[in-house]
C-alpha cells in the first residue's frame, strides 16, 4: 500500500483487544507469530516521539525562563509557581478524559487535533503580557498536551506487534520523557541566550508542524469500538480534586498553616474521594481504579510518580541556582545539565538488556536509590556553590530516573491483560504529570518558605523593595540591579545564602521522600514477582 494512500481504522480483535494488528503487517499463514517491524514502523516511532519530547520539555524549560519572567512579568512567589504547576496540572487532570475521547473518536486524530492546539497557545504564551496571561496560556497547554499523551503508548502497541521489539519501542518512548525533562534546560539555555523568555513557546510551532505531517502519513488510525461513554461528572471531579490540593499546598507553604490553605487541600482530597467511589459504581469508570489492586501495577505507578516528582522538582533549583547563584549565562548553565541528559537516556535503554538478567525488584529501587544519591549530594549546594556539584547531582538523578522509568512503564503494561492495556497506559501517564505537578508545588514551595525564613535584607530598603526580594531569588537579583553597589552586595548575599539553604532542605527531603518510596517498591515487587 503506497504511504499516501489512507491507513485503516484498526479495532480491537479477541486476541489483543488493544493493540490489534496493522493490516500492512499482518501474515494469516502465521497468526501466532507476530511480525517484526520494519523501517516505516521504526520511522511511526520517531513521529511518536515528537509529542513526548515537546511535553516534557515543556514541563521543565520553563524553569530556565523564570529569571527573565521574573524581570519582565513582575510575578508574585504564587503566581511564579503557578506559571511552572498549572501547566503539569492540567495534564495530569485531564489524561485519563482524553484517553477515553480516543478510544472513542481516534487515537491518531486526537494526536492531530491536539497537536495544530498546542501549536496555536504555543505562539500565545510566547506573546504574554503579564503573569495572569502566561498562567492561562500554560494552562491551555496543558489541555492540549493533554490531547497528545494517551495516544502515543496505544498507537505504539499498535505498530510494534514482536515483544522483543515492542520493549526496545517502549524504552525509547520512556526514554523520551527523561531525555526531554532533561533536554528542556539545555534548548532553554541556549534559546534564552540568543533571544527573549517567549522564544521557549515558540519553539514548539516547527516540531508541531513536522508532526501534523508525518502522522498521517505513518500512524495508523486505531480505535475501541467498545470503548465506554465519557462520563461528565467524572471529568469535573478529576480536575477539581487536583486543583484545590495542589493551591493548598502551595498557600501552606507561602502563608502557614491556616484556613485558606487548609481548606483547599481538604476540598481536593474530599472530591478525589468522590471520584474514587463514583469510578467504582460506573459500568464504564473514566479511571479503572481496580487495575490498583494488582500489586505490581500499584508500585510500579508510585515509582512513576516518585520519578518524575524527583526530576520536576530539581530542575526547578537547580536552574536557578546555576544562573543567579554560580553567575552563569543560560547557554552554560544547560549545557552544565547535558550530562544528565545523557545519563538518563543511556539507562534508559540500559535497562532493557539488565531487565535480562536481574529482576524488577531489584533494578526499579536500584535506579531511585541512584536518584537518592543524586539529591543527597545536592545538600551541599548550600555550602558548595561549584558548577560541578550541580553536574554530579543532576547527571545521578538523571540516571535513577531514565532506569526506573523505563522498567515501571513496561511493568504497568505487563501487569494488565490486554484489554486494559490503554487504561493503564493513561494511569500510567497521569501518574508521571502528577508527579512532576506536585514534585514542582511540594519541593518549589518548601524551596521558597526556607528562602522567605532565612532571608534577613539591609536597611534602607522600601516596603516595595522588600516585597520584591523576599519573593524569589529572581526578585532579589533584580532589585540589586537598581541599588547602589554595596547596598547591592549585601542583598545579594543575604539572597542567595538564604536560596543555598533551601536549596538543602529540599534537597534533604526530596532524598528522603525518594528514598522511603524506593524501599515500599522494592519489597512489594519481590513479595510479588
Amino acid at each position: 500500500m503506497p504511504s499516501h494512500a489512507p491507513d485503516p481504522v484498526v479495532t480491537p480483535d479477541a486476541r489483543t483487544p488493544d493493540a490489534a494488528p496493522d493490516a500492512r503487517t499482518s501474515d494469516a499463514r502465521t497468526p501466532d507469530v507476530p511480525p517484526r517491524a520494519g523501517a516505516r514502523q521504526w520511522l511511526a516511532l520517531a513521529v511518536l516521539m515528537l509529542p513526548v519530547l515537546v511535553v516534557a520539555i515543556d514541563n521543565t524549560v520553563l524553569s530556565f525562563a523564570l529569571p527573565q519572567i521574573s524581570l519582565a512579568l513582575r510575578p508574585t512567589g504564587e503566581q511564579l509557581l503557578w506559571i511552572v504547576d498549572v501547566y503539569p496540572l492540567m495534564l495530569a487532570g485531564l489524561l485519563v478524559t482524553m484517553g477515553t475521547l480516543g478510544d472513542r473518536v481516534g487515537r491518531r486524530l486526537l494526536l492531530v487535533v491536539g497537536a495544530a492546539g498546542f501549536g496555536v497557545v504555543s505562539l500565545l504564551a510566547a506573546f504574554s503580557t503579564d503573569a495572569a496571561h502566561l498562567v492561562a496560556a500554560r494552562a491551555l497547554l496543558g489541555v492540549f498536551g493533554a490531547t497528545l499523551m494517551p495516544s502515543t503508548l496505544s498507537l505504539l502497541r499498535n505498530v510494534f506487534l514482536d515483544p522483543g521489539q515492542r520493549r526496545l519501542a517502549i524504552a525509547v518512548w520512556a526514554s523520551g520523557f527523561s531525555g526531554g525533562t532533561v533536554l528542556g534546560p539545555v534548548v532553554g539555555g541556549w534559546l534564552l541566550q540568543h533571544f527573549t523568555w517567549g522564544s521557549i513557546f515558540l519553539v514548539n510551532v516547527p516540531v508541531v508542524v513536522v508532526l501534523l505531517v508525518a502522522a498521517p502519513l505513518l500512524l495508523p488510525e486505531s480505535r475501541n469500538p467498545r470503548a465506554g461513554r465519557l462520563d461528565p461528572p467524572s471529568v469535573v471531579l478529576s480536575v477539581v480534586a487536583m486543583l484545590p490540593l495542589v493551591f493548598g499546598i502551595k498557600h501552606v507553604a507561602s502563608h502557614g498553616v491556616d484556613v485558606v490553605g487548609t481548606a483547599a487541600a481538604a476540598v481536593g482530597v474530599t472530591m478525589a474521594v468522590v471520584f474514587v467511589r463514583r469510578q467504582r459504581r460506573l459500568a464504564a469508570p473514566l479511571l479503572d481504579v481496580s487495575l490498583f489492586g494488582r500489586p505490581v501495577f500499584s508500585a510500579s505507578v508510585g515509582a512513576n510518580f516518585t520519578a518524575s516528582f524527583a526530576i520536576a522538582g530539581l530542575v526547578l533549583f537547580l536552574s536557578q541556582h546555576l544562573q543567579l547563584v554560580v553567575g552563569l549565562d543560560p547557554v552554560r548553565a544547560g549545557f552544565a545539565l547535558l550530562p544528565g541528559a545523557v545519563a538518563s537516556i543511556a539507562a534508559g535503554l540500559l535497562a532493557v538488556r539488565l531487565a535480562r538478567s536481574l529482576p524488577l525488584w531489584v533494578l526499579v529501587p536500584a535506579g531511585m536509590l541512584l536518584a537518592v544519591a543524586g539529591y543527597t549530594l545536592g545538600t551541599a549546594l548550600g555550602s558548595d556553590h561549584r558548577s560541578g556539584v550541580v553536574v554530579a547531582t543532576f547527571a545521578l538523578v538523571g540516571a535513577g530516573v531514565g532506569l526506573a522509568e523505563t522498567l515501571t512503564n513496561d511493568a504497568i503494561l505487563g501487569s494488565v491483560p490486554p484489554e486494559r492495556a490503554g487504561a493503564a497506559s493513561g494511569i500510567s501517564e497521569t501518574a508521571y504529570e502528577l508527579g512532576a505537578s506536585l514534585g514542582v508545588a511540594v519541593l518549589g514551595s518548601v524551596l521558597a518558605a526556607v528562602y522567605r525564613a532565612d532571608l534577613v535584607l539591609p536597611a534602607g530598603l522600601t516596603d516595595a523593595q522588600r516585597a520584591d526580594a523576599g519573593q524569589t531569588l529572581g526578585g532579589a537579583v533584580g532589585l540589586a540591579d537598581g541599588l547602589p553597589p554595596a547596598l547591592a552586595e549585601q542583598v545579594l548575599t543575604s539572597a542567595r545564602d538564604a536560596f543555598g539553604h533551601g536549596v538543602a532542605v529540599t534537597s534533604g527531603l526530596g532524598a528522603l521522600v525518594v528514598g522511603v518510596v524506593a524501599l515500599v517498591v522494592g519489597a512489594v515487587l519481590r513479595r510479588h514477582r
